[in-house]
Parts: structure tokens; C-alpha cells; sequence
């Protein structure tokens, strides 16, 4: 098994990234992603209810689908996540996860029609009631094996007081996965057979242990799977899970908040649980944007990087594999507040700055 590790190198390594700007005058942007339809059309999405599209460098002025009405915003709620089914191109569905207006978590799924969404075609698939107006997760993504992956938080308040992310008989502080092309019984899904078998948990269940997975995503060339965790106090963190994982890791909040004890504060029982394998501390920011690892071709010097960074302190980081091990070095320090990183179908990575702002990135 391979061993990570995050070495904090010179500052000497910094600004070796420019972003570039490509759209601004938006409303909290949060996630950019393309449709895999060939149409090289990017996706963006406001927190309070709408979708952009960005189109051959042009933001068009209608939305692609505006859900304001059923969406509560903001803190952290809103429309929270996008995804497009794998294969969108034969039958236009795709999917988002938003926060409605009694505070719940749902996941519906749409139709598109060339640069429209149809606002008729709405089915919801999950309904998650959230306890707090904090940590909604928000993330979806299908994964290589073309299952819908669902980011839950630990429901809010701090401290997980309601212990969440290490219960098996809530959706709260998980990560689900789902199969969206069946239906099975009274839902609008189906539970993938493969998923792994936990005593007394929900069907769901694909991890567990989560505080609040803000954003994860897949390797594109090796199907590995990369969550950055939202910390508590002290520990932001991320997490790697191998494209061969059968599911069921237990990733430690509240036990751990990222490489320490939380509860108890010491001498907490670490057996069963999968560590970080990149952390840092809160001298360096507050709150963790998860990233890509890097497969385009526009900054080789980067190839098979892992970006993330810190939506407080506006640091980017790329963490790279020498050897066994990952080597993490600080490549931008900003005035953002980056809320997401997004890709596009050539593998190229982008910055959304909550601000308004989205940066392509590129090498200096």
C-alpha cells in the first residue's frame, strides 16, 4: 500500500501558477463542470438557484436552469452541486443537489434541451433532512463505474453533536452511492449490489466518518477517488480512496478531526479508521476546497498533480508522488475565496473565486 505524507515546503515555490479570468459578474459561484456531449460548453453554478454556461469564452445571459424558487440560500446552503450522467449525449439527464426551502438536502435529476434545462422534467431521487443550516456536503459526481456518489455532511451545529459521522443509520456525515439508470421499490434508484454490507447501516452508506465533504473528486486516468474534509478546530484534511476499494471505510470524525483525536481528546481508538493522507493546520487556513489531480495537457509541469485549497486563507497547493510518498508545496497565494476548483473535458482546471469570479489556471 502506498504511503502518503504532506511536506510543507519553501515559500521560494510559490507563484508558479497564473489564473486566468474567464467569466465574472456572477451571483456566489461554487462548481464549474462540462457536459460530456462534445460541445466544450462550460457549466457554472450559483449558490442562489441558477446554472450559467459558459460558451466558447462567453457567458450566456439565460440560465441553463434557474431552481431559485426552491432553493433556501446561503451560508451553506443552496444550490450546491451538479452532475451530468455519463451518458448525457444519448439521453440529456443530469443531476443536482440543492438545499430547499425547509432545509433539507435533495438530489433531483433534469432533462436538458440544447441550452435549457426542462423545468417540467424534475424528479427528485433523495430528500435528507439537515438538524443544523450547516455542513450540507453538496457534492455529486459520477464515479468511473458510473454510479452517482453523494457528499453528505455530519448535519451541522459543531462538533457533530448528534455523533453522525459514525452512526449507520443516517445519510448524515456519508458519502452515498446510487445507481440513477434503475429504479427499485418506492425510489427513484436503485442500491448498486456491490455496495458494502454494514451492520444495521443504511443502504446508501458507501463511507462514513465524514465531518463535511465539501468537494471530492475522481482521478480521470485511474479512477482513485480524492475527499477533502472540512475540519473542526484545527485539522483541514484530504483523503484518498483507491479506485479497487469496495467501500465501507469508517474516515474518523468525530473520532479524529484529520490526524488527531477529537472525542475524546486523547487517547482515542484509531483501530479501523483510514487517515489523512494530506493535512494542515489552521496557521494555513480554515476551510478546506478539495481539487483535481491535474491530467490536462496545458501545464506539464503539473501532470498528475493534486490541487486544493483553502477557502479562507486563499492558498493553492499541489501535492505530487515522489516515490512512495506525496510532496505538498504551496504554487499560489490569492485574495480569493475559492470555493471550488472545476475541470473541463480536456482535463484544463479552473478556480471559482465565491466572489464572482472564475480563473482557468495556468502554468507561469
Amino acid at each position: 500500500m502506498i504511503f502518503f505524507v504532506l511536506l510543507v515546503l519553501s515559500l521560494t515555490y510559490a507563484q508558479t501558477i497564473n489564473l486566468v479570468p474567464v467569466a465574472n459578474n456572477l451571483s456566489r459561484p461554487l462548481f464549474l463542470t462540462y457536459s460530456p456531449d462534445n460541445t466544450g460548453r462550460l457549466f457554472i453554478v450559483e449558490q442562489g438557484g441558477t446554472i450559467r454556461i459558459l460558451q466558447e469564452g462567453r457567458l450566456l445571459a439565460e440560465p441553463f436552469l434557474d431552481v431559485s424558487s426552491l432553493v433556501s440560500c446561503c451560508g451553506e446552503r443552496g444550490l450546491l452541486g451538479l452532475a451530468f450522467h455519463p451518458n448525457f449525449r444519448q439521453n440529456n439527464l443530469f443531476f443536482v443537489n440543492y438545499t430547499n426551502r425547509q432545509g433539507s438536502t435533495v438530489v433531483a435529476r433534469y432533462r436538458a434541451n440544447g441550452n435549457r434545462a426542462d423545468a417540467a422534467s424534475a424528479q427528485i431521487l433523495l430528500t435528507i433532512e439537515q438538524p443544523y443550516a450547516n455542513h450540507n456536503g453538496g457534492m455529486i459526481a459520477f464515479g468511473p463505474d458510473n454510479m452517482l456518489y453523494i457528499g453528505m455532511g455530519d448535519g451541522g451545529a459543531g462538533g457533530d453533536p448528534i455523533n453522525a459521522g459514525q452512526r449507520l443509520d443516517t445519510l448524515l456525515g456519508k458519502i452515498l452511492r446510487i445507481d440513477v439508470n434503475r429504479s427499485e421499490g418506492n425510489r427513484a434508484y436503485a442500491i448498486p449490489a456491490d455496495n458494502p454490507t454494514l451492520a444495521g447501516r443504511k443502504s446508501e452508506i458507501w463511507s462514513y466518518g465524514w465531518r463535511n465533504p465539501w468537494r471530492f473528486s475522481f482521478d480521470r486516468q485511474t479512477g482513485d477517488m480524492w475527499i477533502a474534509d472540512v475540519g473542526q478546530n484545527a485539522v483541514e484534511e484530504v483523503h484518498f480512496q483507491p479506485a479497487s476499494s469496495k467501500g465501507g471505510e469508517n474516515y474518523g470524525w468525530r473520532i479524529m478531526e484529520g490526524d488527531r483525536c477529537f472525542n475524546p481528546s486523547q487517547n482515542c481508538n484509531r483501530e479501523g479508521l483510514v487517515m489523512p493522507v494530506l493535512t494542515y493546520t489552521h496557521d494555513q487556513g480554515r476551510s478546506i476546497t478539495g481539487g483535481y489531480r491535474y491530467r490536462g495537457s496545458a501545464m506539464p509541469a503539473f501532470r498528475g498533480a493534486y490541487f486544493y485549497a483553502d477557502y479562507v486563507s486563499g492558498r493553492i497547493w499541489a501535492a505530487t508522488p515522489q516515490g512512495e510518498r506525496w510532496q505538498s508545496r504551496e504554487v499560489l497565494r490569492t485574495d480569493l475565496n475559492i470555493s471550488s476548483f472545476g475541470e473541463d473535458a480536456a482535463g484544463e482546471l479552473y478556480v471559482i473565486d465565491h466572489r464572482g469570479t472564475v480563473y482557468r489556471m495556468a502554468q507561469r
